[in-house]
């Protein structure tokens, strides 16, 4: 059984940093797209980064530079280091798992078949 479980959300104030972490447990498979979403109250889902197997990620345009996607193969753990957070970055933030395929551009968000709880991130000015 495939799960994802994130970790790390909290409250900072507006130029901080959290470090997000998602164990993915449960696919061994050695393709797959990664990504990082979050949703804000009243807002749609919105794709934030993603990582694909093959080494490479991509950024939506309000974080690049500031959020880094990286995973860590042996812990099989996905993670989103942000920094520089402003209000506009709080939102609940989810990984998913598109399975058996590379990552698009950009891959849409009904083809991540598995998603974590999600973890909530709040940036106070």
């Amino acid at each position: 059984q495939v799960q994802l479980v994130e970790s790390g959300g909290g409250s900072v104030q507006a130029g901080g940093s959290l470090r997000l972490s998602c164990v993915v447990s449960g696919y061994t498979y050695s393709t797959y797209c990664l990504g990082w979403f979050r949703q804000a109250p009243s807002k749609e889902r919105e794709g934030v980064a993603t990582f694909d197997s093959d080494g490479s990620t991509s950024y939506a345009d309000s974080v690049q530079g500031r959020f880094t996607v990286s995973h860590d193969n042996t812990e099989n753990t996905l993670y989103l280091q942000m920094n520089n957070l402003q209000p506009e970055d709080s939102a609940v933030y989810y990984c998913a798992l598109y399975p058996g395929s590379n990552c698009y551009t950009p891959t849409p968000i009904e083809s991540f078949g598995y998603w974590g709880q999600g973890t909530p991130v709040t940036v106070s000015s």
